[in-house]
């Protein structure tokens, strides 16, 4: 590696050290209301309504990130979900289990299969029904879906349940009503992001091992799920060193080869975290293409 190739890594770490410390500074967000969708303690979704009192309002259903790894739970994206909310959204923050906890040295398994997604498949299918008991603020009719980063893979399959293979015990006989889905530096192509070693492994550790993937990819791979129907944008920043943007880039693609036009939209200078750093400017992005989707 060359001297200059060298400096422009340190200096992209540096600048994602930087970026995931102020989007993890803020103070947790409260909910109004915490609801369940099943027995597990992990099976929860956090409510908030609309800060100005307004009623009808849109809904976003918000998936966190963190490698589908157990360290890593809907807290930490309570700072976003408190800015939508003041944005004049509804919001449902959905908790799923994710990798079971390891003893400390042996590392943090990625996801469990099949209850990771069993738990995304329950949640969106409980919503209308806790959401018109918790929530009556919310228009169930501009239902949008956003996740970030493994977050956002799980939204992109939560609005593609309809087109899963047939016999998936997930699949929809019909498309899920939502407004779209802005995915948020998304997870959204396994194979792309596998080459790539993303997160440490984690997308094979999600499908358990190398067999796993090749099993189960077409069950759960969004670049496989298509066409959805859905409108649908990816948010990616361009100097994003834990999802790049080739793994956006090859989402996109794999639809428009599939005859479906998916919206990317490129932050200069941004990397993975400013996209749920209520302080940065692109956080004010993302509710910007939330709001043109639910309106």
């Amino acid at each position: 590696m060359s001297d200059s190739a060298a400096r422009d890594r340190d200096a992209a770490r540096d600048r994602d050290a930087v970026e995931e410390k102020s989007a993890f500074a803020h103070p947790e967000v409260a909910p109004d209301r915490t609801a369940a969708y099943g027995d597990h303690p992990d099976q929860v979704v956090d409510l908030y309504a609309p800060r100005d009192g307004r009623t009808g309002v849109p809904l976003v259903v918000l998936f966190h990130g963190g490698a589908w790894r157990a360290p890593y739970d809907r807290r930490h994206v309570s700072p976003l979900a408190g800015f939508l909310a003041r944005r004049g959204f509804a919001v449902a923050s959905v908790e799923y289990r994710r990798g079971p906890a390891s003893p400390v040295g042996e590392g943090n398994p990625a996801g469990r299969w099949p209850e990771t997604f069993d738990d995304v498949a329950a949640a969106m299918d409980a919503l209308p029904m806790l959401v018109a008991r918790e929530l009556p603020a919310a228009d169930l009719r501009r239902t949008v879906v956003t996740g970030h980063s493994a977050g956002g893979h799980l939204a992109l399959w939560a609005a593609a349940r309809h087109v899963l293979p047939v016999g998936s015990p997930w699949r929809l006989p019909e498309p899920p009503p939502l407004r779209g889905v802005v995915a948020l530096a998304p997870v959204a192509d396994l194979m792309t992001a596998a080459k790539l070693g993303i997160c440490s492994g984690a997308v094979h550790e999600l499908l358990g091992g190398e067999e796993g993937f090749a099993e189960r990819r077409a069950h759960v791979d969004p670049a496989a799920l298509l066409p959805t129907g859905i409108a649908t944008v990816v948010v990616q920043g361009c100097a994003d060193i834990v999802v790049p943007q080739p793994v956006a880039e090859a989402f996109v693609a794999a639809a428009a080869t599939a005859g479906e036009t998916v919206g990317l939209t490129l932050l200069d200078e941004v990397g993975h975290f400013p996209l749920i750093d209520p302080s940065a400017d692109a956080c004010a992005v993302v509710a910007e293409e939330l709001e043109q989707l639910a309106w």
